[in-house]
């Protein structure tokens, strides 16, 4: 444990634990350990599922009445990536302002600043406010996400738990802190396509049947028109084809099969299932009876979701105004979270630090964004529970 609760000592001791997923190597632990000294009721689920690895999570509260106010986030991290780090990429190491680290934005630095924000709230506060705070922590959200925050919100309604509201600390600031809150997530849908044809020899071609220009031509109808044209909080929804294989290393030889792996950010037009229908509808009229064909649809858990404008997103955005002087965006882009989870106990919104170089070599936040988001974070505490006081 850092010798003080600052956002950067708490930023540098998680950074310095190597969790790459599902490695935890003692990061949940500074996590627990900080909470558990003010306070809070701290304990440490480990979660398993055949076929994928166990994963620790962890629960904390101090309080026992409503509201509940939850701050969620995760603690394993990427790999290091190939190539080679201004610094360690688990040293912690402060140069120029920036704190440099796997993890620091990816979101490190966003639990170091929900922590330090909730002790200095207990410290000019105490424990009488009116509700209580939580913190949902998870191993499991840069791996499978199958062990990790959907079991953890399980056993918590279990054990009777209730939340009111969450704040996810993803990094959700494009290029400067205060730009954007994270109001909802794209649903997401893969799926593969296989094109069935029969093997032969390319100078005998009426004795073979080439499944490629089958691909080509159920591909095409499937991006031909617009799968919609975006939502009131939602851009249009996005298929991108990710891979054509055939496997073929012999050119006299038409293949048997070809296949294609797509995927698809969809908005709240759709629901996985009336997606997949539309899907299917689009390649059996382009299939007519030329083409034989299957598509596998993988099983989603990310469907599109999103959280209406309320005073709590109200509440955070005039915290953040206070702090940056800015306005932020209220958006639905990017990839998808443990919000898409979270949702279903309580109100979720994201917001966190500049996510410039998540997932980079050099990963690195400002040490002052650090500051000024514990600072917002601590603005939430104390306008959330005085509106209840």
């Amino acid at each position: 444990m850092p010798a003080d609760h600052s956002a950067l000592s708490l930023a540098q001791a998680l950074i310095r634990c190597p969790s790459v997923t599902p490695a935890d190597h003692g990061a949940l632990g500074v996590v627990a350990q900080a909470l558990a000294e003010a306070g809070f009721s701290v304990e440490r689920p480990v979660f398993s599922e055949p076929g994928y690895p166990d994963t620790p999570n962890l629960y904390a509260r101090i309080g026992a009445r409503g509201p509940c106010l939850v701050f969620a986030g995760h603690t394993d991290v990427v790999p290091e990536g190939d190539g080679a780090w201004r610094f360690g990429p688990f040293d912690g190491a402060v140069a120029d302002g920036m704190l440099y680290g796997r993890g620091a934005a990816d979101m490190k630095g966003g639990i170091a600043c929900m922590l330090a924000a909730t002790l200095a709230f207990l410290e000019h506060r105490g424990s009488g406010f009116p509700g209580s705070i939580a913190f949902l922590i998870t191993g499991d959200e840069e791996g499978p996400a199958v062990n990790g925050t959907v079991k953890l919100l399980d056993w918590a309604r279990a054990r009777g738990e209730r939340f009111d509201h969450c704040l996810l600390g993803e990094p959700t600031n494009p290029g400067r802190l205060g730009e954007m809150i994270k109001i909802g997530r794209r649903g997401s849908l893969t799926g593969k396509l296989t094109v069935l044809g029969r093997q032969g020899h390319v100078a005998y071609p009426h004795k073979a049947e080439n499944p490629i220009p089958g691909l080509l031509r159920l591909a095409s109808a499937l991006v031909a028109e617009p799968l919609d044209r975006g939502t009131a909080h939602f851009d249009a929804s996005n298929l991108e084809f990710t891979t054509i294989d055939v496997g073929n290393q012999a050119t006299n030889v038409i293949p048997a099969t070809a296949r294609a792996t797509f995927n698809v950010r969809f908005n709240d037009d759709w629901t996985a299932e009336s997606l997949g229908a539309e899907l299917q509808k689009r390649l059996e009229q382009a299939a007519g009876n030329a083409v034989r064909f299957t598509l596998d649809l993988q099983p989603s858990n990310a469907p599109a979701f999103l959280t209406q404008p309320d005073a709590f997103v109200e509440l955070v955005s005039r915290a953040i105004q206070a702090e940056t002087g800015l306005t932020p965006m209220l958006s639905t882009t990017g990839g998808t979270s443990d919000a898409r989870f979270i949702k279903d106990a309580c109100p979720v919104i994201e917001f966190g630090l500049v996510g410039e170089t998540m997932h980079q070599v050099d990963e690195c936040v400002a040490v002052a964004d650090l500051d000024r988001l514990t600072a917002i974070y601590e603005r939430v505490l104390e306008a959330y529970f005085s509106a209840r006081g």
